[in-house]
């Protein structure tokens, strides 16, 4: 049965635009080769920015992997990267396509002795990859990659129908490579800047903690325990909470207790319990803290956890006295860590309770004080020692 070149190219195209994950993508290249164009195996060397090299990043064929993926590495002197980077292919084709049949017969023409060495090396590395034919992939003027393809199941030559579907493909190929290295690149780039913004939280989150003699290591224990409690009401359901939900946990149980920089440490280091004025000024903490966020559009999701760890499910807490389902879910999971680590943690005039005796109270005041849902998951973990 014929094969629609021009449907097939169509089809690959729309496919490979979709796909951002450069691995992903030259994989999937290289299985259409095998797959529709019947040849042996085919390869695919990806220029390697950062080595400045060219590294075949695949090689698939009927009999599974010919060469181990990352094994041969060219540099830009190789013969075979030379004859396309300078271009030599137009020279001695008017075409993309290094044909290794059509090379060998071209050796013995009048070529210049520098370009008949250079072909010559390449053919040589041709022989090394057992390929009938090498497709350079362009963008603008750069080299991105080189598809090496073995000879045909049946023996035939390829023709020129199927090496100009192979032309057109490396067009292809090589904006949707590089549209793929790009949203890779834009990826890793995101992952650095977030890892960044995570070290930056938690040194501020150590300096929140440093202010307040009483309760050090507070913020990275009430981080730890979110957390947790969100793990485990992921495995309860897993739709209700997204990667974005659980960054937004993290920065905001780390952040929960950014405005007590606003309180003078005379009260949040006083030894003994505050009077009503000292507790009024302690209660304004969450709406400092969410002042300091609110430049930071991309906190406002983090902020509400912030804003809202202190309000009760009966609405009796604070700032606002929310009461139920008004309480943002994020800022539900941190009361219930909060609250824990506060009545585990001694101060000057109390002992702090046991975790057992911790537990118990959370579970007594869950559906009144803590979200009943949230409050149930806290005591299953910490029933199986988890906490």
């Amino acid at each position: 049965m014929a094969i629609d070149y021009k449907k097939e190219l169509e089809s690959a195209a729309k496919t490979m635009i979709m796909v951002h994950k450069p691995d992903t993508l030259i994989k999937m290249i290289a299985r259409l080769i095998v797959q529709k164009v019947r040849v042996s195996h085919s390869g695919i060397l990806i220029h390697d920015s950062e080595k400045n090299s060219y590294v075949l990043t695949v090689s698939r064929g009927t009999t599974g992997l010919k060469i181990p993926t990352g094994f041969a590495r060219m540099d830009e002197d190789n013969a075979l990267i030379r004859f396309f980077r300078e271009r030599l292919d137009k020279e001695t084709f008017n075409e993309g396509a290094l044909v290794y049949e059509e090379g060998k017969r071209l050796l013995s023409q009048n070529l210049g002795s520098e370009t008949k060495q250079v072909l010559k090396n390449a053919l040589y590395q041709m022989e090394i990859f057992d390929s009938v034919a090498c497709i350079p992939s362009y963008y603008r003027d750069d080299l991105i990659g080189i598809l090496l393809l073995g000879e045909k199941q049946n023996k035939e030559r390829l023709s020129v129908e199927e090496l100009d579907f192979f032309l057109a493909l490396a067009s292809d190929v090589a904006m949707a490579i590089r549209n793929a290295q790009l949203f890779h690149e834009l990826e890793l780039e995101l992952e650095k800047k977030y890892r960044l913004f995570i070290h930056t939280t938690i040194a501020l989150a150590a300096a929140i903690d440093a202010k307040d003699h009483y309760t050090h290591g507070h913020t990275a224990r009430v981080t730890d325990l979110s957390l947790l409690i969100v793990k485990r009401l992921s495995q309860k359901n897993k739709s209700a909470f997204d990667g974005k939900f659980l960054e937004n946990l993290h920065i905001a149980s780390l952040l929960h207790d950014i405005g007590k920089i606003g309180i003078p440490e005379s009260i949040l280091n006083k030894n003994g319990p505050l009077n009503d004025e000292e507790r009024m000024r302690i209660q304004e903490h969450p709406i400092i803290g969410v002042s300091i966020l609110k430049p930071i559009g991309e906190l406002e999701t983090a902020a509400l956890g912030v804003k809202y760890h202190h309000e009760k499910f009966d609405g009796s807490g604070y700032p606002e006295g929310l009461k139920g389902d008004q309480i943002p879910l994020i800022a539900a999971i941190i009361s219930v860590a909060d609250t824990f680590d506060a009545m585990t943690t001694d101060r000057p005039y109390r002992k702090g309770l046991s975790k057992e005796e911790a537990t118990k109270e959370i579970a007594r005041v869950s559906g009144k004080q803590l979200h009943p849902e949230i409050a149930s998951v806290f005591v299953e973990l910490s029933e199986e020692g988890k906490i």
